[in-house]
């Protein structure tokens, strides 16, 4: 999944040899679907970064990511679920999206996270990326 966050440019550039993440597999909230929820940590004090919800298929053996969300967001006292999406990083969608995109950041805020180096980023996979930002094909 951060890889095909890397090869679509949602990874923001950083001058850090490596970049820390977390996720979170929700099974539950799309009837059906899997949806795996990425944070990658700005800082080594984790209270603030971006956060991606993408789409897990299996199609024939191989896994297909679809990005279909990603906010900027800290974590915040003053607000009722503890997130603040901020700046021109609001989540696409209304207050459900918005609720279950803070409620994967908790849980992905007291998970296992792992550091992965800039290089290893876009190394080759086997995986199918897609993303809301795709170019649509036109049928004319």
């Amino acid at each position: 999944a951060v890889h095909c966050l890397a090869i679509k440019n949602f990874v923001p550039p950083s001058p850090a040899a490596s970049r820390t993440f977390g996720y979170f597999l929700d099974e539950k909230s799309y009837s059906g679907q899997k949806v795996i929820y990425v944070v990658n940590f700005a800082g080594p004090d984790k209270s603030n970064g971006w956060v991606f919800a993408i789409f897990l298929t299996e199609h024939g053996g191989q896994l297909h990511f679809n990005i279909q969300n990603n906010a900027t967001f800290v974590l915040s006292k003053r607000e009722v679920d503890g997130i603040s999406f901020v700046g021109d990083g609001q989540p696409l969608g209304g207050t459900w999206t918005q609720q279950h995109i803070a409620m994967a950041i908790k849980q992905i805020e007291t998970g296992t996270r792992f550091a992965l180096d800039e290089k290893d980023l876009l190394a080759a996979n086997s995986t199918t990326c897609k993303a809301y930002t795709d170019p649509r094909r036109s049928h004319f």
